[in-house]
């Protein structure tokens, strides 16, 4: 059996942020599939790796992508946070941001912004982001709104058309 995770502890902390499903009962296997999730970042082995003492990989893998898409991580860091700033032991100096989260084009090093184009850089976020909650439809280059229609493909094409004259 592979070691313990978190500690008793840790796992106290933890644990009030992970959510019941509405349906079925209390999962008795909690911690196990949380740590299952943790060996499966640590190690970077694929979901099918995951040790059968975790669960079984499907039940891991789906618990994960759940928790993902309701935001459950992103409530327990902030909640991991708070709780860490009540005991007095935050120390920013340690938050790091993984490579794989952040890209930038090489020639991006060094870049110099003005304030009037930084404005009007998170002006933009803002509003895509504003969009992409209201459920907007995606924009072009041009502003205007990119139509589909049933098929994915441009409004503007007939289905007889082959594009011959």
């Amino acid at each position: 059996m592979t070691r313990r995770q978190l500690t008793d502890e840790q796992w106290k902390l933890i644990e009030p942020f992970l959510p019941i499903g509405e349906y079925g009962p209390y999962p008795e296997r909690l911690r196990e599939q949380f740590e299952g999730m943790i060996w499966r970042f640590r190690t970077g082995a694929q979901w099918r790796e995951t040790p059968g003492e975790f669960g079984p990989w499907p039940t891991v893998y789906g618990r994960f992508r759940v928790w993902r898409n309701a935001g459950v991580f992103t409530a327990l860091l902030e909640g991991l946070i708070a709780e860490a700033a009540r005991r007095g032991r935050t120390d920013l100096s340690l938050v790091g941001v993984d490579s794989t989260t952040v890209r930038a084009h090489h020639d991006a090093a060094g870049m110099l912004v003005g304030e009037d184009v930084m404005e009007a850089l998170e002006e933009a976020a803002a509003e895509q982001e504003q969009a992409r909650q209201k459920g907007e439809p995606r924009r072009d280059r041009t502003g205007s709104a990119a139509e589909t229609g049933r098929s994915g493909k441009n409004a503007g094409a007939s289905a007889g058309d082959t594009g011959s004259a």
